[in-house]
């Protein structure tokens, strides 16, 4: 029997294509919206969504699609989940809004207290809410600055922070986000990655740490360098899993040099990679962590958490805005993480991994064009390649996405190249639903790269 998840139109938690993708409810959308929406917005599917739940999104011609995007890791505890929804039904009645800075109110102050829990480290933390993710780590380099009094900040190859003026400068890639956008915020230094897949050979992670740091030295100055900041995972660079010991070699040498080490945790943190934060698989404790995406099933907010003694070096008022840790999203995040907590969600993430990490690797042998497959729990990619070399295959990476969505299943695309399909499930996806995904993209993969 297939589940139907509640809502005011049950969804049922299957794949179903009734018309052909896009249908024609969704062309008549797709014709308002060229005459009313800027082209500069882009959108992955062809398709426009009129309900979802669970795993299961619906388009407004009837056709039900598989998610292995969740809304670029947002919606981790499913769409529609039921705790989130009663949580924002009831703050939404009791207030939308007051601004914080105004009027203060205690969820803002519970988010901040599961933030202080949450994060790795014993220490004694603070927290401040925003609403988006770049907010987060714009406010992480302004806490950085102030409290070592210092300037420069390290970012890395192929990094992804956000869209704002600073955060476009700590982006590595330039198109779609940079081109045209500058002159860009200043004292920003782009240090290579550890990228298991494209480094030499044998290249370990202390090597890689070595690498970057011996730039930062020579062409920075350690004593200049307010921030180390960097994502444990990378995601819009493609999904990059760094050589173990990478990350630590990192940490360390913050913690000796005076600079603050900071982990954008936007897209891996809250139970996406297995564990609650993406620092955590090699112990890492961050001085600052920022987060958003996934903590609010849905709804719009950010984190800053860190040292308490860091984050509270900033003057009063030095930090804020008018809708950071709105009522609605702050009730929608302490919903989001009971259901992560309750549910185990981050067990379900390495349960994911389980099944699709077999898969895809099947995949990798047979095809001749997956060049790597890497992530860790529901955060996985495959890279692809012209057969025979490591050369990005983009066009191939589109063609196979594309052929997802018209069979009715959600993936995305990232990487510096363009040439990496990632896979970000709702966590509280069913094992059936989840063979099904994986059941198309083979079918995908057949189709547009036939088995060597």
């Amino acid at each position: 029997m297939t589940d139907l998840l509640p809502g005011p139109v049950a969804v049922a938690q299957e794949r179903r294509l009734v018309t052909e993708v896009p249908g024609p409810r969704s062309r008549e959308l797709a014709a308002r919206r060229a005459a009313a929406v800027t082209s500069a917005v882009g959108s992955v599917l062809p398709v426009y969504v009129e309900r979802a739940a669970g795993s299961v999104v619906v388009d407004v011609d009837g056709n039900s699609f598989i998610d292995l995007g969740s809304g670029i890791a947002v919606t981790s505890v499913g769409h529609a989940a039921p705790e989130v929804v009663a949580a924002v039904s009831a703050q939404a009645a009791a207030f939308t809004h007051t601004c914080f800075m105004v009027g203060p109110y205690e969820g803002y102050v519970a988010v901040a207290e599961e933030l202080d829990r949450l994060t790795p480290g014993n220490h004694e933390k603070r927290s401040a809410l925003f609403t988006s993710g770049a907010e987060a780590v714009e406010n992480a380099v302004k806490v950085a600055r102030v409290a070592t009094g210092r300037s420069a900040v390290v970012v890395f190859d192929h990094a992804y922070h956000g869209r704002t003026n600073l955060t476009m400068a700590l982006t590595a890639k330039n198109m779609p986000y940079k081109n045209g956008f500058g002159p860009f915020a200043g004292e920003v230094y782009r240090v290579p990655m550890s990228y298991p897949f494209r480094d030499e050979p044998g290249m370990t992670g202390e090597q890689a740490a070595a690498r970057a740091l011996a730039l930062v030295e020579s062409q920075i100055g350690a004593d200049n360098v307010a921030a180390v900041l960097i994502e444990p995972i990378q995601g819009e660079g493609g999904f990059v899993v760094p050589a173990p010991g990478f990350l630590p070699a990192l940490a360390d040498w913050c913690r000796r040099s005076g600079a603050v080490f900071v982990a954008d945790e936007v897209q891996t943190g809250f139970c996406r990679t297995g564990a609650w934060f993406a620092s955590e698989h090699e112990g890492v404790v961050p001085d600052l962590v920022a987060t958003a995406k996934g903590i609010a099933g849905g709804m719009p907010l950010a984190g800053l958490t860190g040292r308490a003694e860091l984050m509270d070096a900033v003057h009063t008022g030095g930090l804020g805005g008018t809708y950071g840790g709105n009522p609605v999203a702050c009730a929608a995040a302490i919903a989001s993480i009971r259901t992560m907590r309750e549910m185990d969600l981050a067990g379900a993430a390495r349960g994911i991994e389980a099944t699709m990490l077999p898969r895809l690797r099947a995949l990798q042998e047979r095809s001749g064009v997956v060049g790597d497959v890497r992530g860790r729990g529901a955060m996985l990619a495959v890279e692809l390649v012209r057969p025979g070399t490591n050369e990005p295959d983009a066009a191939l990476t589109n063609a196979i996405s594309k052929a997802c969505h018209a069979e009715g299943v959600i993936t995305l695309t990232a990487g510096t190249f363009g040439n990496v399909l990632r896979f970000l499930p709702p966590l509280v996806i069913g094992q059936d639903l989840l063979t099904e995904a994986l059941d198309v993209l083979d079918a995908a993969f057949d189709a547009h790269a036939p088995a060597r």
